[in-house]
């Protein structure tokens, strides 16, 4: 492995190495995390409010968006980018315990919500080319048609939709 200065580093005994994911490839871990957690177009899948569950809904949105939807590689990317950033607020920023992904398909759109117990409502910053933070509602608006956040009497759902080929 390359570091910085274009050097090898070496590799410590145990640690782990991110393996490379593509939302493009549908993989194993995609179908076990649709069978462990329930399939996001059926109804809300509850997932705990950790940072590796954002890889949970990666896994989910991937398996929805290639097998069930059957939507080209691209918009499979970009709507697993949004649902990792949708999650990774929820994650940081509210405070729940448990956050719940919602999938939907209507004629020509999809869209995915999450779901947390928090009634503050996610800000659209402006972002600088140098930021190494606060991008996910800026990729949200750049990468999605429309998305918005609707509030509940607990909580609030923040939501992306995208214009898809109906096949």
């Amino acid at each position: 492995m390359a570091g910085l200065d274009g050097t090898e580093q070496p590799r410590g005994a145990g640690r782990a190495t991110a393996a490379r994911w593509s939302p493009a490839v549908e993989d194993e871990r995609a179908l076990k995390a649709l069978d462990l957690f329930g399939n996001p177009t059926e109804h809300e899948v509850p997932l705990p409010s950790r940072p590796e569950s954002a890889a949970t809904a990666r896994r989910l949105a991937q398996v929805v968006a290639l097998r069930q939807w059957q939507l080209g590689p691209k918009v499979t990317e970009d709507a697993v980018l949004l649902v990792s950033e949708l999650v990774g607020n929820a994650v940081r920023h509210t405070g729940a315990r448990v956050f719940g992904l919602r999938m939907r398909r209507r004629p020509g759109w999809i869209r995915v919500e999450v779901r947390d117990p928090s009634r503050g409502l996610p800000c659209l910053m402006p972002v600088q080319e140098t930021d190494i933070s606060g991008r996910g509602l800026f990729l949200v608006d750049k990468l999605s048609d429309r998305w918005g956040v609707d509030l509940l009497p607990r909580g609030k759902t923040t939501w992306f939709e995208m214009r898809v080929l109906d096949r």
